[in-house]
């Protein structure tokens, strides 16, 4: 029998807290708080940016430690996909609005404050 380099089932899980700082293009940067919910192969959760309420992630699913959804507003749909490594995370953004470009982020899982808090007392 030979052992298989990927394993039979995804030891991935995106659910907490990423962020990712952007720069806008007046040159300020802003933080972008993307927050997911996985069970199994689904994917939900929301979008936060500096500006206004947190936006729904759609169409959500999880291959192994790739990441697919989509958020949408003002007319614009914006599709991500993402590959996880540990705490880190790898994203490809492409608009259907051709005045977008697309971006390469870098996130980061964020750590329950509170949690470590409590560990220490």
């Amino acid at each position: 029998m030979v052992a298989s380099a990927k394993p039979l089932f995804a030891a991935t899980d995106a659910t907490g807290t990423w962020t990712t700082e952007m720069s806008a293009p007046d040159g300020n940067s802003f933080t972008l708080t993307f927050v997911f919910k996985q069970d199994g192969t689904k994917l939900t959760g929301t979008v936060q940016g500096p500006q206004g309420d947190p936006l729904a992630i759609d169409n959500g699913k999880v291959d192994g430690d790739k990441l697919f959804f989509t958020v949408s507003f003002n007319g614009t749909t914006i599709t991500h996909e993402a590959t996880i490594s540990g705490d880190e995370m790898k994203m490809t953004t492409k608009s259907d609005n051709a005045d977008m470009p697309p971006l390469n982020l870098t996130l980061k899982r964020s750590t329950d404050a509170a949690k470590q808090a409590s560990t220490k007392q």
